[in-house]
């Protein structure tokens, strides 16, 4: 089953793209809540390479690796990328009031879909805030 969330950025394209394509930036976003956060990040940003983003509790009780290998990148528009035997795809689209920023991913057996649904979700929102906040 195919899971899709967005959001609406309001800040130009190119600040939308490489907030989300920069390790440094990935690590000050890439959480779904205040109690995990991303310690590390990695990215070859072309077809074939590699990525990786290490989310952590922030109380040292859980943590895993989010990794994968880009299939396709056209830049400022979309992202394709394979992980595990998963697909995810990012598209970016850039309008009079910001970029909307659409996430489309293979769900997995493990949680619900609405559990898949809101985390991603909550990733998207604070990726949002972090842009449109100046961060990146």
């Amino acid at each position: 089953m195919k899971i899709v969330v967005s959001i609406l950025v309001k800040a130009p394209l190119h600040e939308v793209w490489r907030a989300y394509t920069t390790p440094d930036d990935i690590k000050a976003w890439n959480t779904a809540s205040p109690d995990w956060h991303t310690t590390a990040s990695s990215v070859d940003l072309r077809p074939g390479g590699k990525f990786s983003s290490r989310m952590e509790a922030k109380d040292g009780s859980f943590g895993f690796d989010f990794a994968g290998e880009y299939t396709k990148v056209e830049p400022l528009q979309l992202i394709e990328y394979a992980f595990g035997d998963r697909i995810g795809l990012v598209e970016f689209e850039s309008g009079a009031s910001g970029v909307a920023v659409t996430v489309t991913f293979d769900s997995e057996p493990t949680h619900s879909e609405e559990q898949q649904r809101a985390g991603w979700q909550a990733i998207l929102d604070n990726f949002a805030r972090y842009v449109e906040a100046g961060a990146a």
